[in-house]
């Protein structure tokens, strides 16, 4: 979880493009910096010899916003433990440098209209040594649909022949379109044509999990570095929960020869900015930024010392996100079309978090995503959202009448212990306070319990943010759909799920684009959530760590193709 170019590679130079132009409008000294970082580059200024990097033992020193929350492949949806398991295991393809589709233990593959046919690596192994099978594929894709496994993630898996009945319990397991030929042949139906699975295909869910050790665990597959089997270019050697994570070389990895970082180390688990910058500047950690990027703050601190400075955009989106389960004050549109009308997303983004790289959303689809022939909101443009303070008081009046309320409670707002999550959560509540004299409480929440609070439906709003899975605009198109997991907030709309359906079946362009047109329109006039920002990051990263691949869409960072320059 998981932020832009004009085409689907989500190339980096298009990426720092769109970035730079936000920084340039946010702040005049975002020029400088960038400039200054520029020179850094061409001069070698303001190298640090750090403990960071090792050359001699081949390691890097990074730092995490909060340890992982599930390194269960079969369960796992955030983008801290995705980025852990996009280091320590290997699906049947995998992004390279370029972020075009390659092969990970499939050697090649075709696909046809009724499904595909994978082709695996002789030399894939395991951590132990012993062969990844086509049928470790078959099961660990059985585990993700099982309905008590319980998987928010499973409907990643449905563009497989039976995935979802499965999933909702209608069918047994064994029913699943794919099937192991031999150890080294997979094959799979579809359930329909999706010119678009073998990116889908890169996800966690159709990652390999052998069986034989997975029941072995009794239940405890990935809670600890022991419960695992990896067949990624790096082993889990460390994992203290809270306290270290730390990811050593895979000698039994099929292509070792070519991973040049020997160890990726992560002693620090913290989202404190100024905590991070201290470390970079001790020489303690080789890359610094974090998930959120570097506030103002930190890239004052990043002028004067000179520091190397990149730039990126993650591809995720950031909203209000409400619980529309029955009971709920946020169930009632007309309560939420007020918030919506007041929120100011430019004021939000320039005024309150003041985070170069950031930039105003306008959609629930970002603005890099592709439509037929150009970007999706270039072809489809969204319905405008005007500032009216003085309608939003007439839907907040008819909210309280159809709610049958007197005056209005407190309304909690979920949140993250991060400086930009903080930011946010002051800005709404001072907004909705003066706007509307609605009162917000403030719940700060580290991340794995802002995750399990959201997932349990333990909220009123909560302030969310969502990346792409896979190139296409799906991974947003259907996040709201009344069947996905993911719909933490619980929004059902018969509409909305028909309009996913037909992006879903179609094999039009044109048509599946109109389809998301039409998603785009309901979120916005039933608020389903508020958009506020797409996130851009600056971070920090010493000049002799060479070939860090950062992305919107896949394991990021990546350091499966970085080195270390020779001092």
């Amino acid at each position: 979880m998981n932020t832009e170019p004009a085409s689907t590679n989500h190339s980096k130079a298009a990426s720092r493009s769109l970035a730079l132009l936000a920084a340039i409008a946010i702040a005049g000294f975002v020029v400088l910096l960038l400039v200054l970082g520029w020179l850094s580059r061409l001069t070698g200024s303001g190298a640090i010899d750090a403990k960071g990097l090792d050359f001699e033992t081949g390691t890097v020193t990074m730092v995490l916003n909060s340890d992982a929350p599930e390194l269960n492949s079969t369960r796992s949806l955030d983008a801290i433990s995705n980025f852990v398991l996009g280091h320590i295991k290997e699906g049947l393809l995998q992004l390279d440098e370029h972020n075009e589709l390659t092969g990970g233990v499939a050697e090649r593959w075709e696909l046809r209209a009724d499904g595909a046919t994978f082709h695996l690596r002789a030399s894939a192994k395991w951590s132990d040594g012993k062969p990844v099978t086509a049928h470790d594929f078959v099961f660990a894709w059985r585990k993700g649909l099982d309905p008590q496994n319980a998987s928010k993630y499973a409907f990643l898996l449905y563009p497989v022949k039976n995935a979802e009945a499965i999933n909702f319990g209608k069918l047994p397991v064994e029913a699943l379109g794919a099937r192991a030929v031999d150890d080294r042949t997979l094959e799979v139906q579809l359930e329909r044509p999706l010119p678009y699975f073998l990116k889908i295909a890169t996800t966690a869910p159709y990652l390999p999990v052998r069986e034989e050790f997975y029941n072995s665990r009794e239940g405890r597959y990935g809670a600890n570095a022991e419960d695992m089997l990896y067949n990624g270019p790096y082993v889990l050697s460390q994992w203290v929960h809270g306290a270290r994570i730390r990811m050593d070389k895979n000698p039994q990895y099929w292509n070792a020869e070519a991973i040049r970082i020997n160890a990726i180390d992560i002693p620090y688990l913290t989202p404190d900015t100024a905590t991070i910058l201290n470390l970079f500047s001790d020489g303690n950690v080789a890359v610094a930024g974090g998930s959120n990027g570097l506030p103002p703050e930190g890239l004052k601190r990043a002028l004067l010392e000179g520091w190397a400075i990149d730039r990126m955009n993650d591809g995720s989106i950031w909203y209000l996100n409400f619980n529309h389960r029955p009971g709920r004050i946020t169930s009632n549109r007309n309560f939420r079309k007020a918030l919506q009308l007041v929120v100011d997303n430019n004021t939000l983004v320039n005024r309150a978090l003041k985070v170069p790289g950031y930039t105003p959303s306008a959609s629930l689809f970002p603005a890099w995503l592709q439509g037929v022939n150009g970007l999706f909101r270039q072809e489809y443009p969204p319905p405008e959202i005007r500032i009216d303070v003085e309608k939003a008081r007439e839907h907040l009046e008819q909210a309280r009448i159809e709610l049958g309320l007197d005056s209005w409670p407190a309304i909690s707002l979920l949140t993250q212990d991060t400086e930009v999550a903080g930011k946010s959560a002051e800005y709404f509540q001072d907004l909705f306070r003066q706007t509307l004299g609605l009162e917000l409480l403030i719940d700060r929440q580290i991340f794995k319990q802002r995750l399990a609070k959201v997932e349990a439906g333990d909220f009123e709003i909560a302030i969310y943010g969502w990346g792409p899975d896979y190139d296409d605009p799906m991974t947003f198109g259907d996040l709201f759909a009344s069947w996905n997991p993911n719909n933490s907030g619980k929004y059902n709309n018969p509409e909305y799920d028909r309009w996913v359906a037909v992006a879903q079946e179609s094999l039009q362009a044109a048509e599946r684009m109109q389809a998301f047109a039409e998603i785009q329109r309901i979120v916005i006039e039933d608020a389903v959530v508020i958009t506020n920002y797409e996130r851009g990051q600056m971070y920090l990263v010493d000049p002799r760590l060479k070939g860090v691949i950062r992305r919107a869409i896949g394991t990021d960072p990546d350091f499966t193709h970085a080195y270390i320059e020779q001092p």
